[in-house]
């Protein structure tokens, strides 16, 4: 178990210190990857930004993910639901309201990255990931792209595979029912603490 997300993402630093110096971009899946990526950033010495895909719960039941959406009309849809558009409004309105809050894409504006890496604290169902994954191709096409967490569900690593260039999972546990459960601490964290992780990243990038 990790016992924070600071605490993971150094440990996930220490797995992706290759790319120390190789032109990286760390682009993070608010809110609960920041804390991760900031750690991980921090030793690669590059710029930290975030990705802001949402999942998409089933109407009546948003625990369970039939889908996931992205920046750029990146949607991701496995099961016709009745009354998911509705479902999918909301996630819209709320992802824009989040990338207006966190500024999202304004900390890597003019950066040309030769690496992307793309974080969460963990990988349940993968579906939010991939949505990410599918906004990151599009917007860095001559960038490897590499998909990185702490923890992830091995039913999920075929599919992450399939779309990053490189997939580093610290931990692929037999069994897996949810993310929190691989953490000591893992509090909700408030917007205001995901800008905090972003500004104070802004110390150790260096200019585009």
């Amino acid at each position: 178990m990790f016992v924070d997300r600071s605490q993971a993402g150094q440990k996930l630093a220490g797995a992706l210190v290759g790319y120390k110096g190789k032109k990286a971009l760390v682009l993070a899946l608010p809110r609960g990857g920041v804390p991760v990526g900031y750690e991980i950033a921090k030793v690669l010495h590059c710029p930290l930004d975030t990705v802001v895909a949402r999942k998409v719960g089933a109407p009546g039941n948003p625990e369970y993910a039939v889908g996931a959406i992205a920046p750029g009309g990146v949607r991701i849809l496995e099961e016709s639901v009745y009354g998911i558009e509705k479902v999918i409004e909301e996630e819209t309105k709320e992802m824009g309201r989040r990338m207006k809050k966190y500024r999202s894409g304004s900390y890597a504006r003019g950066v040309r990255p030769e690496v992307v890496i793309l974080v969460d604290d963990g990988v349940a169902t993968g579906k939010t990931a991939s949505a990410a994954l599918a906004y990151a191709r599009a917007a860095y096409p001559k960038a490897k792209l590499v998909f990185a967490a702490p923890v992830g569900a091995q039913d999920s690593l075929a599919r992450i595979k399939r779309e990053a260039d490189e997939v580093v999972l610290l931990e692929i546990p037999p069994e897996f029912m949810a993310v929190g459960e691989w953490y000591v601490s893992f509090p909700q964290l408030r917007d205001e603490e995901v800008v905090e992780y972003l500004e104070k990243a802004r110390e150790f990038a260096p200019p585009a």
